[in-house]
């Protein structure tokens, strides 16, 4: 079998920074999912992020590298990640199909 499709979302939390905002760490993470090349975004807690697993977990393997590398001694992060077989995923549309769905039966809610 290929390498399975995966939808992820994860939240990376650096410790021990000694600063309220976590922001600079997190711009970091955002410039290595850039160069992954994998379809990401952005949320306000945490990254939605897809492609084939491997690719998947190494990206986030290599935000961590990132973070620490800019100083974060410690990293927690949740991750939650979906994979289906039932149907054909077109690569980077995972997550935005699973929100369309929703909102396709929503709009229904105002006819």
């Amino acid at each position: 079998m290929s390498d399975l499709y995966a939808v992820a979302d994860f939240c990376l939390i650096p410790i021990g920074t000694n600063e309220p905002s976590v922001a600079e760490y997190i711009a970091e993470c955002q410039r290595v999912l850039e160069k992954s090349g994998l379809t990401y975004k952005m949320h306000g807690y945490g990254t939605n992020l897809e492609g084939p697993w491997s690719q998947v977990s190494q990206a986030i393997h290599d935000c961590h590298a990132a973070v620490h590398a800019k100083g974060a001694p410690r990293i927690a992060t949740d991750i939650r990640i979906g994979t289906r077989v039932d149907r054909e995923i077109t690569p980077g549309t995972g997550n935005d199909g699973k929100v369309k769905r929703v909102e396709d039966i929503l709009a229904t809610d105002q006819h």
